[in-house]
């Protein structure tokens, strides 16, 4: 199994290598199994499309829920170039994804400028004193649609 592990950590390294030396984006690449076999890998792609949520955690799970055709990931692994920022963590949890394998530290992301620090920083604060306003508006409004939710024939829970 730990060859296995060393095999696909190896792949998203060679992600985010490519990723670089092609000139395509950012130094980033995950790659997700189930059950021993590679279902999804993708390199960031923030910069390639324009879209800041393209890390490439979360393009690999937009590709691994297309191919599995699911929003749950449970039974899968992520292997990451990186340590995931608040995000991709987000992301994966949310996916069910089993275990998170690693290389880089969030530490060396930062010493090469990607620093997640600011955010880490901004959840611990209550929402009035962040940086980014933060303005509650209609909510009575907006419980139309969670009541509408708690009694639809079309609820699926997630």
């Amino acid at each position: 199994m730990e060859k296995q592990h060393h095999k696909y950590m190896q792949m998203a390294i060679d992600l985010s290598v490519k990723n670089v030396s092609g000139c395509i984006g950012g130094p980033f690449g995950a790659v997700i199994v189930k059950n021993g076999k590679l279902i999804a890998k993708s390199a960031n792609k923030v910069t390639s499309t324009n879209d800041p949520t393209a890390h490439a955690e979360v393009s690999a799970i937009r590709l691994a829920c297309t191919e599995l055709n699911t929003f749950d990931l449970s039974g899968c692994i992520i292997y990451t170039s990186c340590e995931p920022c608040p995000m991709c963590l987000g992301a994966i949890y949310w996916a069910k994804i089993d275990t998170i394998y690693y290389a880089n530290t969030k530490a060396d992301a930062d010493d090469i400028g990607f620093s997640d620090k600011f955010i880490y920083e901004e959840l611990d604060k209550p929402m009035e004193n962040r940086s980014l306003p933060v303005i509650q508006l209609m909510r009575d409004e907006a419980l139309a649609a969670f009541k509408l939710w708690e009694t639809s024939p079309m609820r699926i829970d997630y």
